[in-house]
């Protein structure tokens, strides 16, 4: 039998299954779940031995997850009722299983159910990938492919949802960038130096019934020569590593430069790949040098005038917190190897005189000259937010949009067309005061964004005044007016003033301006 004959009989059996998120937190709870997450799985083990005991029998679903989630091998005679038109032969043929003959069946890889909610509404899907540390007990291999973490879970948060023609996914590993982008994209082209990664990927595309993504072997910006995206998404193998005899290097997770050069090969060659308007997306680290500021290493990788850019910095690691971070990612436990590794990254940092790294997110845009925000200052903006993010249950990508717009709309928009505009307050803004006991004039007031970024912005009487009053009815020149007059103030010295801050209400996405008719 053929993958286009045996991958549909999976996907029916892991339906029928019932092999979901919430089908499998109902099996074991949801400390179990958690526990999970934290890396531990006898919990769940306890609780599903406890349901099979109580039903005298194994759920098709307990035996799946036993099986690829936790890494337990199973009766074939299970893993048959559980895969009834694919069968432990056929779960076998498509590389899933070890099924050598004997009673029980061993997992070859991590299979599990991922659900999410983006702009576009709620998806699940079934992915592939290697067994993590959890089902292996032992470190990670150096060509191991990633499932679902932390990470991708971000990157595929900050995807915007904007519809596009041609969609690139760099480092695309079990798929999953490439599969979102596949909501908005009309065609995705996913690259991968692994081998292995580019064929489950494809398994997972093809398992999910997901059509409209090329798979291509190669590095970085290679295998899309002289092509260009409407949209980059790109969770690279950014991982700062030493490259010293006996560390490691994952696949994953390291593209074999030296330090953040990787990072920098993917901002300084992204303008050679868009379209006009089109945007870089990424996850990636930078760092300190010798306490030299790494934003302004980041501004000599931004050609000048070639691309705007919007970098966001979330963490800033010691070279020993990162360098703990990702040896135990690596499966790593502390011990003589972990301290071996341990000295072969601060030696690295301490030879190159690194201090700091960074994390965080870049988005990077080619300017379109020929719409009508071309001749409109461009978008450089580098900043700092490692606070608790807004509440975003679709992710951030739709925020960054509406961000994006309305900078381009700011920007092209001169002062007095400002004044002629109603703004409004956006649905998740709130405004907090604090008084002295017995007074009735605030002494602190404060703008909170529920959602986005969850930022905070001080008010002061006349700004606090022109937010209050931005309900969609009045121009803000009518506002400042009118304040103006309240405060016995000089009207064009208070629009001076507040017209700045304004924009950056706008950027920020406390205010909103009116849709183009």
């Amino acid at each position: 039998m053929t993958s286009a004959t045996l991958v549909p009989r999976l996907r029916t059996d892991l339906a029928a299954a019932h092999f979901s998120v919430p089908g499998l937190t109902g099996l074991w709870g949801i400390d179990a779940d958690a526990a999970l997450r934290r890396n531990q799985r006898v919990p769940a083990q306890r609780a599903l031995a406890v349901l099979a005991a109580k039903l005298g029998r194994n759920e098709p679903a307990a035996t799946l997850a036993r099986l690829f989630l936790l890494g337990d091998a199973v009766p074939r005679a299970d893993l048959d009722a559980a895969l009834p038109t694919l069968g432990a032969v056929g779960a076998a043929e498509l590389g899933l299983v070890a099924a050598d003959g004997s009673a029980d069946v061993c997992p070859l890889v991590d299979l599990r159910p991922y659900s999410f909610i983006d702009a576009h509404g709620a998806g699940s899907w079934w992915i592939v990938s290697d067994l993590g540390e959890l089902a292996l007990g032992h470190p990670l291999g150096e060509t191991h492919v990633l499932g679902i973490g932390g990470a991708s879970r971000t990157l595929s948060g900050l995807m915007m949802p904007t519809a596009v023609e041609r969609a690139l996914d760099i480092g695309t590993g079990c798929g999953i960038q490439a599969m979102h982008a596949s909501r908005h994209a009309e065609q995705v082209v996913a690259t991968d130096i692994s081998v292995r990664a580019l064929e489950l990927a494809a398994l997972n595309a093809e398992l999910n019934e997901i059509d409209n993504i090329e798979f291509r072997f190669g590095s970085l910006f290679e295998p899309v020569a002289g092509e260009r995206f409407d949209h980059i998404i790109s969770n690279p193998p950014f991982v700062i590593t030493p490259r010293a005899e006996g560390v490691p290097s994952y696949e994953y997770r390291d593209g074999g430069m030296v330090g953040d050069a990787l990072v920098e090969a993917v901002v300084r060659g992204a303008a050679d790949h868009l379209t006009p308007g089109g945007v870089v997306q990424l996850l990636g680290n930078w760092e300190y040098h010798d306490e030299t500021d790494a934003f302004e290493r980041l501004e000599r990788w931004l050609t000048p005038g070639a691309l705007d850019a919007w970098i966001i910095e979330r963490e800033v690691q010691t070279p020993g917190e990162y360098a703990e971070t990702w040896i135990r990612d690596g499966g790593t436990r502390p011990g003589p190897d972990f301290d071996r590794l341990y000295n072969a990254w601060l030696n690295d940092f301490e030879a190159r005189g690194v201090g700091r790294v960074g994390f965080g997110y870049l988005l990077l845009r080619l300017p379109d000259a020929a719409s009508t925000l071309g001749a409109a200052p461009g978008l450089r903006r580098l900043e700092r937010l490692p606070d608790a993010l807004g509440h975003n249950p679709a992710g951030l990508g739709a925020h960054l949009a509406e961000c994006l717009a309305a900078h381009d709309w700011q920007a092209a928009t001169d002062d007095a067309r400002l004044l002629r505009t109603n703004l409004t307050v956006a649905s998740d803004v709130t405004e907090e005061r604090h008084y002295w006991p017995g007074q009735s004039d605030p002494t602190l007031m404060t703008l909170h964004q529920g959602s986005g970024f969850g930022r905070s912005v001080p008010l002061d009487t006349a700004l606090a005044g022109l937010v209050g009053a931005c309900d969609g009815d009045l121009a803000v020149g009518a506002i400042i007016g009118a304040l103006a007059q309240l405060l016995d103030a000089d009207e064009p010295a208070l629009a001076a003033e507040l017209l700045p801050k304004v924009r950056a209400l706008l950027v920020d996405g406390f205010l909103t301006f009116p849709d183009p008719v």
